[in-house]
């Protein structure tokens, strides 16, 4: 079970994808994370640049992410994020999100596990939780909805 509103939102603006290409495990893509506000009735801050998302794309377009990011909260809290999902769909969905069109996130699925680290006082419940985020790909920018896991 999982929260019914979210317990917070991103919108991170991103870098140009570094493509790696077809490594031995994969074909492999880094996209550096610029920053971008974090909002909502839990937690408000920004999300910090310096971040990425490793990335292994699958012969079928699907993506396996790994996103690594620090968060620092309006109340001065720097909180550590690890993000591992999953976003696939159609090939003619992917082949559009691929040449940065706006899709409704409806039409692919795109879902991260987050877990958090703090030592800051204010935000020490982060580090209890896990939480489940829905996403959607912008051209530029990556929105997430995050969602406790009860």
């Amino acid at each position: 079970m999982i929260s019914r509103e979210p317990i917070f939102s991103i919108r991170c603006e991103l870098a140009n994808i570094l493509d790696l290409g077809a490594a031995p495990f994969g074909h492999r893509r880094v996209v550096n994370i610029l920053g971008g506000p974090v909002t909502g009735p839990r937690l408000t801050g920004r999300v910090l640049p310096g971040g990425a998302d490793w990335q292994i794309i699958a012969a079928d377009g699907s993506a396996d992410i790994h996103a690594r990011y620090t968060i620092e909260s309006d109340a001065g809290a720097l909180i550590q994020v690890d993000s591992k999902g999953l976003r696939h769909g159609p090939p003619v969905v992917l082949a559009r999100l691929a040449r940065g069109e706006n899709v409704d996130p409806a039409l692919y699925y795109f879902r991260t596990v987050m877990r958090f680290e703090t030592a800051h006082p204010s935000a020490l419940w982060l580090n209890r939780i896990l939480a489940l985020a829905k996403g959607a790909r912008e051209k530029n920018a990556v929105r997430l909805e995050v969602y406790e896991v009860m």
